[in-house]
């Protein structure tokens, strides 16, 4: 496991040269999220703001924390779901990115939760969420910290019928984007399925650019 010094918690430090070549590979078909890496960089929109985020910890999710980073924020990562961490993205998250990694796959109940706890213990201003769990832990056992939240993101459909119920009873205590609403996230996940997933899956067996193939 990760040591104090690198402020995280992953299964091995050593496999962080192949999480680094995962990431950089996943980065190469995530041209906008290059952009706005590429933008935000030098205009640092999120300048000193503190975001948490419980996400899968996967190589898009790494090229998205890193492209937070580049615009200013102080970004710390939790997993939103151990089975789909992917130990060496966040060895190399912690390790070649300087970016605070809470994921171990396969970690148990207790260190879930643990992990929670310390995505949440910069007190952040900002969260995201995939499945509703930090926010959840915020209002239930953190809401002194509520009063700095700016707002938050929710990616899923659990999510945001979590969120929608506690808005509806009145106990959600900060404004939430639903990502999973957008349109473009419908209608490839939501509205097909593993739609996707199988696009995705076509275009990284055959080695073939998206671009080739729209």
């Amino acid at each position: 496991m990760a040591s104090q010094q690198t402020k995280g918690d992953v299964k091995d430090l050593s496999l962080a040269k192949d999480g680094v070549n995962k990431i950089e590979w996943a980065g190469r078909e995530m041209p906008v999220v290059n952009m706005i890496r590429e933008r935000f960089g030098k205009e640092k929109p999120l300048n000193g703001v503190r975001l948490s985020a419980c996400l899968h910890v996967t190589s898009e999710t790494a090229n998205l924390a890193i492209a937070l980073r580049d615009s200013g924020a102080e970004v710390v990562l939790c997993a939103s779901n151990p089975l789909s961490t992917q130990d060496d993205v966040a060895a190399a998250l912690v390790q070649e990115y300087g970016i605070p990694t809470y994921a171990i796959k396969g970690e148990n109940e207790t260190t879930y939760y643990e992990h929670l706890e310390a995505a949440l213990a910069v007190n952040p201003q900002m969260t995201m969420d995939d499945g509703a769990d930090l926010l959840t832990l915020l209002h239930t056992k953190h809401p002194d910290m509520i009063g700095n939240i700016i707002g938050g993101t929710e990616e899923t459909t659990t999510g945001v019928i979590r969120l929608t119920a506690m808005a509806a009873e009145g106990e959600l205590k900060y404004p939430v984007i639903a990502v999973n609403d957008a349109e473009t996230k419908h209608f490839f996940d939501n509205r097909y399925g593993t739609g996707q997933s199988t696009l995705d899956g076509i275009t990284r067996a055959t080695n073939i650019d998206r671009k080739s193939v729209v």
